[in-house]
């Protein structure tokens, strides 16, 4: 029986476990293409600091934590600032909204418990729960990591917030010449196949195809050549958010279950 993936070139967009997934490809008959759109994630501690002094300053009335590790990273920061007492009051003052399980778990090691939390890990889930809250004349701190999550930021504004974003991590973006190769693979049928592994590359990819005037191209390939492989639901997230429906996402969301899950779809 021939496997899954046979004859398929499938690109990985992440930058993890790139010699594992290429492995399962490979055993799977594909042809993997390495065409990593992760960018680099940094620790922005100078450029945070303003931020979170003004975040000191002026409080808020909603605090919305989006990432454990950037949640617990300010709580360090705050810290080394001397602020860290100063900083834990104001959020235990605050109505407390939770993205995702590490952020839960992460806010429980200080007795936080958040008043909202979304039923499925995503930005726009947490925004689904947050649907009937009255944010007029509300400011409200929301801690983001690595991209401006802008979709969040509307809606609560749309809803009469005073938003402060705070990014402990912020990103740079992939190289254009990483970029301009996959984008020409997707629109000339260069590859059968693209794993994503994070909403960053999803965002990446796209971001880069608005630049370029090419965005409709770029969802055209998806929708007619290509297949969009997502790792789990906030990845699958970010590709709906950009109108791509024909993706395959595994139950167990691991990078090898998605690949797995990838040559399944093709023995249908």
């Amino acid at each position: 029986m021939e496997k899954g993936l046979t004859g398929k070139r499938v690109v990985i967009c992440g930058s993890r476990k790139i010699e594992e997934i290429s492995s399962i490809i490979e055993k799977q008959g594909g042809v993997p293409l390495i065409r990593t759109l992760q960018g680099t994630v940094f620790l922005a501690e100078k450029e945070v600091e303003p931020d979170l002094r003004e975040f000191v300053e002026n409080r808020a009335d909603w605090v919305i934590f989006t990432t454990g590790i950037g949640f617990e990273t300010l709580v360090d920061l705050a810290a080394k600032l001397g602020l860290e007492d100063l900083f834990l009051e104001i959020i235990r003052e605050a109505t407390i909204a939770s993205r995702g399980y590490k952020t839960l778990t992460a806010l429980k090691k200080y007795q936080l418990k958040p008043d909202v939390v979304d039923e499925d890990g995503t930005t726009k889930g947490l925004a689904r729960a947050l649907a009937n809250v009255d944010f007029t004349r509300k400011r409200v701190m929301v801690q983001l990591h690595g991209e401006t999550a802008p979709a969040l930021i509307k809606f609560l504004e749309s809803r009469g917030a005073t938003v402060q974003k705070i990014l402990p991590y912020q990103h740079i973006a992939p190289e254009d010449e990483i970029l301009e190769r996959l984008c020409n693979e997707l629109m000339f049928n260069g590859c059968e196949a693209v794993c994503f592994t994070t909403a960053t590359q999803v965002h990446s990819l796209f971001t880069y195809a608005r630049e370029r005037a090419i965005v409709t191209e770029i969802i055209d390939s998806f929708k007619e050549k290509v297949i969009a492989a997502a790792v789990g639901k906030v990845t699958e997230a970010a590709l709906k958010d950009e109108g791509i429906e024909r993706i395959v996402v595994p139950t167990n969301e691991r990078m090898g279950a998605m690949v797995i899950e990838l040559a399944k779809y093709y023995q249908i």
